[in-house]
């Protein structure tokens, strides 16, 4: 079965280099906006009795999620004979539970719709906390992508003598993997929220740095606030200024010049996210994912 690649509205980067890496074509879709707001979706080539691969950046997902169902719609129609998705970040993962009285639970939600849309999804790195797997919530074929290879790989050409560090203990799984990877020693402070920009954070008793350079490590920077009040207590226990590494940056521009007022050295993150932080490609690491779907 031939593959073609479709690029989703603000994706056509990430599309053109998975096409490099997959050796098939990319093309991309038209996406025009009625004055009410509404839109609709034009492929600009055609699917039929091929696999499509949907690439997709997810943040801010309220806006790109119709496109993305019109656009998967519209290609099965158009006689497309698999339909797959690249979503380099998944959103709606956080939401794992009902927190308060009469939440949604919008992860299940999310997953029911994106399982009922597509055959088969790659992403990088989704915010597993509660969640045992995507197999939990998703029903269809899912391949997780790990950006701990790339982040080591990174760390290890710009850091001299790094000590890996994760702000809280839901950051440990990224952060052991990196430093195994790197041969690094590494440490997991702890967290309690108070609310979404109310944060404490603490050291281990007995942690020391042993005169390395702290890299904080996180699989979400939205907020910034947990990063930087590490940032806060890794330089007054005297650990130094911080880099601080994300696989998906979610952040805004005033965070991340709170970012840069706590004092941190770098700000780095993978291109999961289009972000003016980016600096650790992950195409390789998704193409070889994708790879597996399609040798089925």
């Amino acid at each position: 079965m031939n593959t073609i690649i479709l690029a989703l509205p603000g994706a056509e980067t990430l599309a053109e280099t998975l096409a490099q890496q997959l050796h098939c074509p990319a093309s991309t879709l038209e996406l025009h906006r009625f004055p009410d707001g509404e839109g609709v979706v034009r492929l600009r080539t055609s699917v039929d009795g091929q696999r499509v691969l949907l690439v997709a950046h997810l943040d801010r997902p309220d806006d790109k999620t119709l496109p993305l169902v019109f656009a998967a719609d519209a290609a099965r129609e158009l006689g497309a004979r698999e339909l797959g998705l690249v979503a380099p970040y998944l959103p709606y993962m956080r939401q794992d539970d009902r927190f308060r009285p009469g939440e949604a639970i919008t992860s299940r939600t999310y997953a029911r719709l994106l399982s009922s849309t597509v055959d088969f999804l790659v992403t990088m790195d989704p915010h597993l906390h509660r969640w045992p797997s995507l197999d939990a919530i998703y029903t269809i074929r899912t391949r997780v992508v790990a950006a701990a290879p790339a982040i080591a790989e990174w760390i290890q050409r710009e850091v001299e003598r790094p000590i890996i560090v994760g702000p809280d203990s839901e950051s440990e799984q990224w952060v052991a993997d990196v430093a195994r990877r790197m041969g690094a020693p590494h440490v997991v402070m702890s967290k309690v929220r108070h609310g979404d920009r109310d944060v404490r954070v603490h050291l281990p008793a007995g942690a020391d740095h042993a005169g390395r350079t702290p890299v904080l490590v996180d699989d979400i920077i939205s907020s910034g606030h947990t990063m930087a009040t590490a940032a806060h207590v890794l330089r007054g226990a005297g650990w130094g200024r911080p880099w601080c590494v994300g696989v998906h940056a979610l952040l805004d521009v005033a965070s991340v010049d709170m970012l840069h007022r706590a004092g941190i050295a770098r700000l780095a993150s993978c291109d999961t996210v289009p972000h003016a932080t980016n600096a650790i490609g992950v195409a390789p690491l998704l193409a070889e994912g994708i790879r597996g779907f399609l040798a089925a």
